[in-house]
């Protein structure tokens, strides 16, 4: 194993996961990114060595190439791997490879990912099973960041589906969250999106089992179809495992989890919305298959505070709440926001930067109704992800129908124009949140700095 990799898009958050592993592992890394960041700083600390910019230079000596999907065929390393014939691998293809060597539990579905990957690496790290984990996420918890290599023989990893590279692995057990109109730009309809969630049923290992999600209707008949092992959980009891008596009060969540009718106990979260119910619950599902005693599930739920940018606090005052979330689809923003709405604040001001112009396309009426559930609404201009702006399509044109539709308080903004413009509008008892997948989470930080600069604590 101890080769050198060179990764092209080390900073990216997948990327930076793998780069860890692969040191843990003996294994020489390089790569190359156009930003310095957290990430990318963590790594040249673990000994990889990281090239601000990408030139052909930066691949001598690696004997393999990894690249991110955010990394197209015109990118000079990419040129250069080809035409020295360097082998070149794909991120998922070479986690895959990893995790395919021992008992595999991937994670995969459109939304809530990255939170139920975290808790099962949490449930496992604190059973003792000495999980290697690769996460989508910053755990808040742990100072791995989101990646650990661990000596037990799992192996639980975050598959990501926006590019149909989970259809590289081959687990032992896998959770599916939800099936969605997402990623679009590859997928380019339903018939593609269900295709690709059918064979990834499929590549589950006979021996194994599936657990899904059973609110989602989409994702019980393809279950139904393929008659893998499986377990349901959901919020009723048609699944196998479920919850009853929600409570949702700000970051205090609980509920009466039950399996096949018997309750089995009372789960404390200190994550809130009842999408982190949900993630509990398919996390709970594996737990007991894998034969982790509830208690320890219990414990180890309690103590699980949560992901960077899902619902992350970035500051409390006596009279404002600022919090950054990565929701940038409709669904997610519906979740986010009821979360939101669960503290009790006297108003909700949501800054919202679109992702993508496919995506805001595609779902340009569920946008209109998902932010709807703001209070007060500052639109910002789309993060392209390296796409082509599109006309009109954006959030000059989100702007004018949102007004339209629901005559809410909502102003469409550049982003070096927000900071002042919150500092103005804000009132006592707001609660600020910072909406997106792009780097609108910067303004998060400043909003608080800001705030702390004009209200000095007496």
């Amino acid at each position: 194993m101890a080769k050198h990799y060179h990764l092209i898009g080390i900073g990216g958050i997948g990327m930076a996961a793998l780069a860890s592993l692969l040191l843990d592992k003996g294994c020489t890394v390089s790569g190359s990114d156009m930003k310095e960041t957290e990430l990318t700083n963590h790594l040249k600390r673990k000994g990889a060595t990281v090239f601000k910019e990408h030139h052909v230079e930066n691949i001598k000596g690696a004997d393999y190439i990894v690249y991110s999907s955010a990394i197209r065929a015109t990118n000079p390393e990419m040129i250069q791997a080809v035409s020295a014939g360097i082998p070149i691998l794909k991120r998922a293809e070479l986690l895959a490879e990893l995790v395919n060597q021992e008992v595999g539990i991937t994670v995969a579905g459109a939304h809530g990912k990255t939170t139920t990957t975290s808790m099962v690496s949490h449930i496992l790290l604190q059973a003792g099973l000495k999980p290697t984990t690769a996460v989508g996420g910053i755990i808040n918890s742990q100072s791995t960041y989101n990646a650990n290599l661990g000596t037990g023989k799992y192996f639980v990893a975050e598959a990501d589906e926006s590019d149909g590279t989970f259809l590289y692995f081959k687990p032992m057990y896998a959770i599916l969250t939800n099936i969605d109109f997402e990623h679009v730009d590859f997928y380019k309809n339903w018939d593609n999106i269900l295709a690709a969630y059918r064979k990834f049923i499929q590549r589950i290992k006979p021996e194994g089992c599936l657990f899904y999600c059973g609110e989602d209707a989409r994702l019980r008949q393809l279950v139904m179809e393929e008659k893998t092992d499986s377990a349901s959980y959901g919020l009723t009891s048609e699944c196998d495992i479920y919850a009853e008596n929600i409570t949702l009060s700000g970051y205090q969540t609980q509920f009466q989890c039950y399996h096949k009718d018997k309750l089995l106990g009372l789960v404390c979260l200190i994550v809130p919305g009842r999408h982190n119910v949900l993630n509990a619950l398919g996390a709970i599902a594996l737990g007991l298959r894998m034969g982790v005693p509830f208690e320890t599930i219990q414990s180890a739920l309690m103590s699980f505070s949560g992901v960077k940018r899902r619902f992350q606090l970035k500051g409390s005052f006596p009279d404002l709440m600022v919090v950054d979330d990565y929701g940038h689809h409709p669904t997610e923003i519906v979740a986010t926001l009821n979360a939101a709405k669960s503290f009790g604040r006297k108003r909700l001001v949501v800054v919202f930067q679109p992702h993508r112009y496919s995506r805001t396309q595609s779902l340009f009426s569920e946008f209109i109704d998902s932010l709807s559930l703001s209070d007060y609404l500052v639109l910002t201009d789309v993060y392209a992800a390296g796409e082509k702006p599109s006309q009109g399509i954006g959030s000059q044109e989100l702007f004018p129908r949102i007004q339209e539709q629901f005559g809410m308080n909502t102003v469409y903004l550049q982003r070096d124009k927000i900071l002042s413009h919150l500092m103005e509008v804000i009132r006592p008892g707001d609660l600020v949140v910072t909406l997106g997948a792009g780097d609108i989470t910067q303004l998060s930080d400043e909003l608080v700095a800001a705030w702390q600069a004009s209200h000095p604590v007496a």
